[in-house]
């Protein structure tokens, strides 16, 4: 021990984060295992950075302003950083330190070449690798000059990009203290990268390594392409050379030069296949230590590895836990739920317990095992149908996939695989009783929840709650549920195929579906617009919402002229759709009843933008146009051969379908209505534990499973620190895009459009409503954020019901996630809305206000000039 300023690196490990920072202690814990080299150094710990920041109290006031600067500020974090490491580069290393330093340097060669390399507390943790954040100096010679650069690399915490970064990512500037790594410097003939886990497709059999002549530097700045070698299961797989024409190579006195490589080796591989496999094995033995895959850089010297940085790869989208050493296959519940944003613990665990198939969760997502389904050729093609129907992309993920004929599957328990027991539903007649008895015996359900759950406190409210999870699961899985919906679904499906093979009529159903009657969600949308009206007449009110920043409105609005019936209608509308909300899968998620101030935008958008009767001119204009497309499909089928039989087949199958396709959206109505009864008395029972001093705030248990939730009540005990880490977690969840096809090998399989019927430069994606609209794009991520004029195009990542209130005001939509029967393409149909879903990074492409023009029968978007 060489005192608390330093460290040699032997005797730091892994655990010692905040003495060490990040990489220091990694390698520390590289130091320790058998067979891997690490060069000989020290670590310069946090507690000398501490000393050096006391020793300037003008940077606490720039740290304050620096916490409060918007990260898309350059400008102002920008002069305000390089102040920041002007006054720490000019401040004097006190004696004391400096001989600490100064005595450990003379036990590496007081002349010896080193690395000084930035170590910060919050760099090569799990959720968040700060990769290139602070500065490294390689080929340092000397005392003097290692002290100066071990400054810099105090300093280099508060580079532009490492406070940007931490700024992005909610990390407190003062909790975050900077340590120096100072190790002999390896002199290598060949260096770069290994990745264990392949950085692309995040196959953790896979592993990369990327390899160049002289130092890694080379290969980190971009200045030379390397070579790329992929090894699975102790083999190079792939190899691809790169011409390596410059190298960096460390100067006698000190620092580096580029060099040219002689012309005769620029087409050599830097490692040969041996060595790739041996080094690919060290990486394994790295990857086990510290449990999950790693970024690992390495040096070769001679023929003999050493390693000069492990960190995990965080960019990996994590694998649902199996634990039977099986092939698997994951589908992702959130591209079918329209909400691929990561849920919170307890709404995670709700889903689990309500939903109808076991699912999985990873990444702050769910996952279902189709392995089953897929495992058999009769499963498989079934599955693959079904698949193309809703999500061409899946079904062309799962197709590649099995093409490669590398990914063997069985059926996890054994037995056969296809589809399950019972098949289709028997068909039903075409009769609206059968709907209206379905939404009574839904609407009772509710009721007597409500009327059950009022007494249930403390454990006995868990135990309630799992018997309501079985009337749940009885209300959704009801035979008769399942035959009203595949009617709707198969009659559209009917007419499309049918009316294009003997009309050459494009998605016909889009049209003889406007306006059917009994769809809850649109009926949402409309009835917005019917709120609008209530409020237009009333200037002070319509003034008064324009003001509104917080949720006590409501209680105000009496005081206004006409504003008790301005309160009186979003009261009835709350009432009747205030348990919705933007991804309200997540029961944690805040419901319109809780944050009303959410819709007050739409509101005011409905005043602005339309004329009085709005709602029922719009649903009656639908269903004209409805019933004039069917009536001229008909007179033209009665024209073809056999055309009475398929003009009386069609009017049987429009019937049917306008029967049917409104009650698509309502067992998710019925669900997310439990939902909010469920979440109400959980608030109150969470209020209890914040009145025993259990938990700091209700919404903690938001970060607890169901059962962790159940034990908390029965025990009065919560484990505090669970749920930090839980809730960074979950913030570093946001980071990761879930995949929609993934293996248990972690692999992400992504699916592509194979056609070519396309225009060059337009963006495919999947037609869902018909018609072409063109106009103005808006970008809009956050509803709350909408500000849309009539004849604008929505373009955003997913819309769940939710959105359905802006669907009034728009003239075409674009999504990133959806299917055929997804929410957003069901209301886009019936509001008349062409709509292309399933648009590859539609949000990122298409930048917001260009004019764009929606193909919405054949499944494209054009730029427009």
């Amino acid at each position: 021990m060489t005192g608390q300023y330093v460290l040699d690196l032997e005797e730091i490990d892994e655990t010692q984060v905040a003495v060490a920072g990040g990489k220091a202690a990694h390698l520390g814990g590289l130091s320790r295992v058998e067979g891997v080299r690490v060069p000989a150094g020290f670590c310069v710990t946090t507690a000398a950075f501490r000393r050096i920041m006391a020793e300037a109290p003008s940077i606490d006031d720039r740290l304050d302003r620096l916490s409060r600067l918007n990260p898309d500020d350059r400008e102002a974090i920008g002069t305000l950083s390089a102040e920041i490491r002007r006054t720490i580069e000019e401040i004097a290393v006190p004696g004391d330190l400096a001989g600490a330093i100064t005595r450990a340097l003379a036990r590496l060669g007081e002349r010896a070449a080193c690395a000084v390399r930035s170590s910060a507390t919050a760099e090569d943790t799990p959720t968040a690798s700060f990769a290139g954040q602070q500065d490294t100096y390689l080929n340092v010679v000397g005392p003097a000059a290692i002290l100066r650069h071990v400054s810099r690399c105090w300093a280099s915490l508060f580079t532009e990009r490492a406070v940007t970064y931490r700024l992005r990512n909610g990390f407190d500037h003062r909790k975050v203290h900077m340590a120096v790594v100072v190790q002999r410097m390896v002199l290598p003939d060949a260096s770069g990268i290994l990745f264990t886990a392949d950085p692309v497709t995040g196959n953790r059999k896979v592993a990369t390594v990327d390899a160049g002549f002289g130092l890694g530097e080379a290969l980190v700045s971009g200045l030379v392409n390397p070579d790329v070698f992929k090894v699975r299961d102790g083999e190079v797989v792939a190899k691809a050379v790169a011409v390596k024409q410059r190298a960096l190579e460390a100067l006698p006195a000190g620092g580096t030069r580029e060099v040219a490589i002689d012309p005769r080796r620029q087409e050599q591989p830097a490692l040969t296949d041996a060595q790739v496999v041996r080094l690919v094995r060290l990486g394994r033995r790295i990857e086990a230590h510290f449990g999950r895959p790693q970024d690992i850089e390495w040096c070769l010297a001679g023929d003999d590895f050493q390693i000069v940085q492990s960190r995990p790869i965080t960019t990996l989208f994590p694998i649902p836990a199996a634990r039977d050493g099986e092939n698997h296959v994951y589908l992702s519940v959130g591209h079918q739920q329209m909400m691929t944003d990561p849920m919170k613990p307890l709404g995670l665990s709700m889903w689990q317990l309500t939903a109808m198939a076991p699912m999985h969760e990873a990444g702050g997502r769910l996952f279902v095992d189709a392995t089953r389904m897929l495992a058999s050729p009769a499963g498989r093609t079934a599955f693959l149908e079904m698949a193309g129907r809703s999500d061409p992309l899946t079904k062309d993920a799962l197709e590649t996939l099995f093409e490669r004929h590398d990914f063997v599957l069985t059926p996890p328990d054994g037995g056969p695989g296809g589809p399950p027991a019972g098949g289709a539903p028997d068909p039903i007649a075409t009769d609206p009783a059968i709907v209206t008895e379905l939404i009574e015996r839904s609407q009772a359900s509710i009721a007597a929840l409500r009327r059950d759950i009022r007494a249930k406190t403390g454990p006995a409210l868990f135990g309630f709650l799992l018997e309501s999870f079985q009337e749940h699961k009885r209300v959704l899985s009801d035979p008769l549920s399942m035959q009203a919906i595949m009617a709707g679904m198969e009659a559209t499906w009917w007419l499309n195929d049918r009316l294009r093979e003997w009309l050459g009529e494009q998605n016909a159903a889009d049209i003889l579906t406007l306006s059917a009657p009994g769809n809850v969600t649109s009926e949402m949308g409309l009835a917005l617009l019917d709120v609008a009206d209530v409020i237009r007449p009333h200037p002070e009110v319509v003034a008064f919402l324009k003001g509104v920043e917080d949720d006590g409105f409501l209680d105000e609005l009496p005081k206004l002229a006409g504003g008790t019936e301005a309160r009186d209608a979003i009261e009835a509308y709350l009432d009747r759709y205030g348990m919705r909300c933007v991804g309200e899968i997540d029961i944690t998620r805040p419901r319109w009843r809780e944050r009303p101030a959410t819709l007050v935008p739409v509101i005011l958008d409905n005043v602005r933008n339309f004329e009085p009767g709005a709602a029922e001119r719009r649903f009656e204009q639908g269903r004209q146009k409805a019933l004039k497309k069917a009536q001229e499909v008909l007179e033209r089928l009665r024209a073809l051969p056999d055309g009475e039989q398929k003009a009386d087949e069609t009017r049987r199958m429009i019937d049917r379908v306008r029967t049917f396709t409104g009650y698509r959206e309502y067992p998710k109505y019925g669900i997310i209505s439990r939902y909010f009864v469920y979440k109400q008395a959980l608030l109150e029972e969470a209020g209890r534990l914040v009145r025993a001093d259990v938990l700091p705030e209700k919404e903690d248990v938001f970060y607890l499973t169901f059962q962790e939730f159940h034990d908390a009540v029965r025990s009065n005990q919560v484990d505090d620190k669970l749920i930090q880490r839980r809730k960074d977690a979950f913030r570093s969840y946001h980071a990761l895009t879930p995949p929609r096809v993934m293996t248990s090998d972690g692999e992400v399989i992504t699916g592509a459009y194979r056609r070519d019927d396309v225009p060059a430069g337009a963006l495919i994606g999947l037609a869902v409503s018909a018609g072409t609209v063109e106009g103005r794009a808006r970008v809009i991520l956050d509803m709350a954020q909408a500000d849309l004029e009539p004849g604008d195009i929505l373009v955003t990542s997913h819309t769940d019901p939710s959105w359905t209130p802006l669907f009034v005001a728009i003239a075409g939509l674009v999504t990133e996630v959806g299917g055929l029967m997804t929410h957003g393409a069901v209301i886009a149909r019936e509001y008349g809305l062409p709509a292309v879903v399933s648009v590859v990074d539609a949000t990122r492409l298409i930048p917001d206000g260009q004019r764009i023009r929606v193909h919405g029968s054949d499944g494209y978007v054009e730029f427009l000039p």
